[in-house]
C-alpha cells in the first residue's frame, strides 16, 4: 500500500506556531479562541488578500450515505469578506426557494477514482467489486490512498468528528500539501493549503450547511496582513 501518499495526524504549518496544535482549541483551554483567531489568519488572511483562496462548498451526502456520486460541490474565487458573503446568499436563496444548490460539473471523488482505477487495471492489478467501491479498500491501488484519506474528510464535514483539530499532509500529483480540519463550536472546516513558504491557492472547503457560521467567524478574525 503507498502510504507515502498520505499521512494523517502529520506536522504542518501549526505545529510551529503552537507547541501542542491538537489540544490548542480545546474548550477547556481558555485561550482558545487566541488561538483560533491565530491559525484563521495563518491560514486563510495571506490566501485571501492575495487573491489565492478558493472556496469549496460540498453537498449532497445526507442521511448517513456517502456514494462518491453523490457527492457535489461548487469553488468560488474568494479574495474578501464580501465575496464569501456573496456564496452564502447564493446558497441561503436556493435553499429557501427549494431549488438546486450550486453544483460544479467536476466531480470531487467520482472522476478521480475511476482515473485511478482505470490506471491500476492498465497496469496489469486485478481489482475486485470490493476494492471498487469500498473507501476503505481504495489505498491497495495508486492514488487511493490519497482519494480515501480525502473522502474522510469530506465525510467527517458532512457529518461531524470529535476531534477539534487534525493536521494532514498529502502527497499528490501537484505536489505536497496540507490539510487543517477543524471541528468546533464555531464552525467545522478544513484549510487544504501549499507547505509553508509556497504561494499555492489554499482551498477552504466546508459544507453548506457551515457557509453562515464559517463566515461569522471569519468576521470576528482579523484576517488583514
Amino acid at each position: 500500500m503507498p502510504f507515502t501518499e498520505a499521512k494523517e495526524h502529520a506536522p504542518g504549518r501549526l505545529h510551529t506556531i503552537f507547541a501542542e496544535p491538537y489540544a490548542a482549541f480545546d474548550n477547556e483551554v481558555p485561550e482558545r479562541l487566541l488561538h483560533l483567531r491565530i491559525a484563521v489568519k495563518e491560514l486563510l488572511g495571506t490566501p485571501m488578500v492575495d487573491h489565492r483562496l478558493t472556496l469549496r462548498v460540498i453537498h449532497g451526502w445526507e442521511n448517513g450515505g456517502f456514494e462518491v456520486a453523490d457527492l457535489a460541490h461548487s469553488d468560488h474565487l474568494i479574495d474578501s469578506l464580501e465575496a464569501f458573503a456573496e456564496v452564502t446568499e447564493r446558497y441561503r436563496l436556493a435553499f429557501e426557494a427549494g431549488a438546486p444548490l450550486p453544483r460544479d460539473t467536476v466531480s470531487l471523488l467520482a472522476h478521480p477514482l475511476a482515473q485511478a482505477i482505470a490506471a491500476a487495471e492498465a497496469s496489469g492489478e486485478g481489482l475486485d467489486n470490493d476494492t471498487r467501491t469500498l473507501p476503505s479498500r481504495w489505498p491497495a491501488f495508486p492514488q487511493g490512498l490519497i482519494l480515501y484519506t480525502l473522502f474522510k474528510v469530506y465525510h467527517r464535514l458532512t457529518y461531524g468528528e470529535d476531534d477539534a483539530y487534525r493536521s494532514i499532509r498529502l502527497s499528490t500529483s501537484d505536489g505536497e500539501c496540507e490539510v487543517h480540519e477543524f471541528h468546533l463550536e464555531e464552525g467545522e472546516f478544513a484549510v487544504i493549503s501549499p507547505p509553508e513558504g509556497e504561494q499555492a491557492t489554499s482551498v477552504l472547503v466546508l459544507h453548506e450547511s457551515q457557509l453562515a457560521p464559517v463566515l461569522q467567524l471569519l468576521e470576528e478574525c482579523p484576517l488583514g496582513t
